[in-house]
C-alpha cells in the first residue's frame, strides 16, 4: 500500500512538472494581461506616465460619437449577416448530407475551402475586385450594365453589403462541417420512418432535422456572435472603416486608440471590456431563447 501511494506521488510530480510550461505560458500570456488591461481601464496616459482616472474612461465612452457608430455597425453585421450566413449553411449541409449526391467529398471540399483561406489576402481580394477598376466594374460595363465605374467602397450601403459577402463567403462553409458533423449522428431509421408515414422534405427537415440540431446551432451562433462582435480584418482591408465610418466596427476603433491616434490604452482597454460584457450578455440570451439549458 505505501509502495502504491510512493508511485502516485511520483506519478503527481511527473504531471505538474509536464503541464507547468502551458501552465506558466497560460499565466504569463493570458492571466497577466487580462489583470492588467483591467488596470488600464481605470488609467489614463498623460505626460508620458499613467494616472489613475476611476471612471473617466466611461464616461467618455458613452459621450464617444465614433465609439456609438462603431458600435451600432458591429451590431448591424452581427444581426443581419449571421443569419444569412446560417440559413445558407443549412441548406447546403442539407444538400450535401443527401446519399445519392455524387462527388459528395469534393464539393464538401469546396464548401469548406474559402475556411482556410488568409483573412488579409481574401479581404484584400475582395478589395481588389471592388475597386473603381476591379472585375466587377469591367464585368458589369462589358455587359452593358454600367456606362463607367462604380465606386463601391465610397458608398455606405454597398460598403456594409460587400463586408457582408466576404464574410458569409469565408464563414459559411465553417458552419456547414459543424451541420454535416451532427447530421451524421442523426440515425438513418428516423429518415425512413418520416418518408413511410408519407412526410415530404420540408416537414423532415423542420420536424427531424432541425430539432436535432439545436444544440450545435446554438453553439454556431455563440462562436459567430463571438466573432462578429470582434470583427477587425475585412472592414480593416477592405474600407479601412469608411466612408465615414459606416463600416468600422469595435474592433477597429480600439486598435485605433491604441496604435493610429494618440495612444490611449487605458481608454481602448474600457472598450474592449465593453465587448467582453456584450458578449456575455448575449450568449446568456441565445441560451435563454433557445433553450439552451435543456439540450
Amino acid at each position: 500500500m505505501k509502495k502504491t501511494n510512493a508511485k502516485l506521488v511520483n506519478y503527481n510530480k511527473y504531471g505538474w512538472f509536464f503541464i507547468s510550461f502551458a501552465l506558466a505560458a497560460f499565466c504569463v500570456f493570458t492571466i497577466y494581461p487580462a489583470v492588467y488591461s483591467i488596470w488600464l481601464s481605470f488609467q489614463t496616459f498623460d505626460a508620458g506616465e499613467f494616472h489613475f482616472s476611476g471612471l473617466d474612461n466611461i464616461k467618455r465612452m458613452l459621450g464617444d460619437k465614433v465609439f456609438l457608430k462603431s458600435l451600432k455597425n458591429t451590431f448591424f453585421f452581427v444581426v443581419i449577416q449571421i443569419p444569412i450566413m446560417k440559413v445558407l449553411a443549412l441548406y447546403l449541409a442539407t444538400l450535401l448530407n443527401k446519399t445519392k449526391l455524387k462527388g459528395k467529398g469534393f464539393f464538401r471540399t469546396c464548401t469548406f475551402l474559402p475556411c482556410v483561406t488568409s483573412l488579409v489576402a481574401y479581404s484584400v481580394l475582395f478589395k481588389m475586385m471592388f475597386s473603381q477598376s476591379g472585375i466587377v466594374n469591367q464585368a458589369l460595363m462589358n455587359l452593358g450594365v454600367l456606362d463607367e465605374p462604380f465606386q463601391w467602397l465610397q458608398d455606405a450601403g454597398w460598403a456594409r453589403g460587400i463586408i457582408i459577402v466576404a464574410l458569409t463567403w469565408r464563414w459559411t462553409g465553417y458552419d456547414v462541417i459543424f451541420f454535416l458533423a451532427a447530421m451524421a449522428n442523426i440515425p438513418a431509421e428516423t429518415y425512413e420512418a418520416a418518408q413511410i408515414d408519407g412526410a415530404g422534405g420540408w416537414n423532415i427537415f423542420w420536424k427531424i432535422t432541425l430539432p436535432q440540431l439545436k444544440p450545435i446551432i446554438l453553439l454556431t451562433m455563440i462562436m459567430s456572435t463571438n466573432g462578429t462582435l470582434q470583427l477587425f480584418d475585412e472592414p480593416m482591408n477592405i474600407t479601412a472603416g469608411g466612408p465615414m465610418n459606416a463600416t468600422l466596427t469595435m474592433s477597429q476603433y480600439i486598435y485605433n486608440q491604441s496604435f493610429v491616434y494618440s495612444p490611449n490604452l487605458g481608454y481602448a482597454a474600457t472598450l474592449s471590456y465593453v465587448i467582453v460584457f456584450i458578449m456575455i450578455i448575449l450568449a446568456i440570451i441565445q441560451f435563454k431563447v433557445t433553450g439552451g439549458d435543456e439540450t
